[in-house]
């Protein structure tokens, strides 16, 4: 895969969808996904459009909802599923499941269920040029077997959602694009991503940990991201740094020790367990994670430069936090909905 050459604000496709060039008989999951905060409050909505395929099977696609708010009493989630060849990609577009569309520049679409009719038009604003977690080799190796991306690592919304009978306008709400496919999921994950830091314009941090298994062995916790930070984007983790990589999780937060050749990040992001959303994620084999996430964590960093005075940010109510695993017991309601 090349790298894109766009500029900043331009809306022309930064990826494109993988399942229409999978063969009937692999199996495949893909997702591209968007996280928009208030501003100024722990309000933030998280949207993902899914492929998943089982060998032998068709491509099911799903449409994803969660609306965080901090002074309710939980997320509002909802989740649809289309049968086989309701979805299609291409034509100028990520992904399309039924009348829901992902495209550059907007995202429109609708989850209704028993529990939950969400519904959403929303446009965005690439503000900065597509970030490629992985080193360009990766891309088309066997290993990991989880690929991802971000078109946009950030992007302003604006448009509105309706929730039930709550209309939540979007303006200039800062955010991201993201991307993921592959074959499996890690073993276990941690996805660390929070934007427009206190005092730090168009700031962001956006960052994927996991732990693959290989065969009867898991391996240490990888990590892949970048600090977007006074206009420079500073590489965290990598194979390299694996043993300076330090993680310590919990379901509802997590301390980091991200290191990288000209930054090292530290920090903890965390929230209330009633703040988050839990989620079964199913791999094309059919065996299943435990998914929890908070998109309205709080999350604090502390940034060390060679020849520079330490920076701290902080970021509160806007930062998202997710962690994969296998574990069933951590406390946080799994939502009603099957996967795959």
């Amino acid at each position: 895969m090349k790298p894109d050459p766009r500029s900043p604000g331009s809306q022309e496709l930064s990826t494109e969808a993988r399942f229409p060039a999978i063969p009937l008989d692999k199996g495949h999951y893909e997702s591209f996904y968007l996280k928009a905060c208030h501003p100024e409050q722990p309000l933030g909505i998280w949207i993902r459009y899914t492929v998943h395929k089982r060998p032998g099977r068709e491509p099911l696609g799903s449409v994803w909802f969660t609306l965080f708010d901090a002074a309710g009493q939980g997320p509002r989630a909802s989740k649809t599923t289309l049968e086989a060849g309701g979805l299609s990609a291409g034509d100028g577009l990520y992904i399309r499941l039924g009348e829901s569309r992902f495209e550059p520049g907007h995202v429109a679409g609708q989850a209704k269920t028993e529990q939950l009719d969400a519904r959403w038009e929303l446009s965005y604003s690439a503000e900065q040029e597509a970030l490629f977690h992985l080193p360009s080799w990766m891309y088309g190796a066997p290993v990991p077997r989880t690929k991802l991306l971000t078109p946009c690592p950030y992007a302003l919304f604006d448009g509105r959602v309706q929730v039930g009978d709550r209309e939540v306008a979007l303006e200039r709400w800062p955010g991201m694009i993201g991307h993921n496919w592959g074959s499996q999921h890690a073993e276990r994950w941690i996805w660390l991503y929070g934007a427009s830091f206190e005092g730090a314009d168009q700031s962001w941090l956006d960052a994927a940990i996991g732990r693959v298994r290989l065969g009867p062995l898991t391996l240490p916790w990888i990590a892949n991201g970048t600090l977007h930070l006074d206009g420079t984007r500073y590489r965290l983790g990598g194979v390299e740094r694996v043993r300076k990589t330090k993680v310590r999780e919990s379901p509802t937060g997590c301390d980091f020790e991200l290191p990288g050749a000209k930054a090292t990040v530290s920090g903890r992001v965390e929230s209330e367990p009633k703040n988050f959303v839990g989620w079964v994620y199913a791999d094309p084999d059919g065996s299943e994670h435990n998914t929890l996430n908070c998109s309205i964590s709080d999350m604090t960093l502390s940034v060390s430069r060679p020849g520079q005075a330490p920076r701290e940010l902080r970021l509160r109510g806007g930062a998202a936090y997710e962690l994969g695993m296998r574990e069933t017991d951590h406390g946080i309601p799994i939502q009603p909905f099957p996967d795959g």
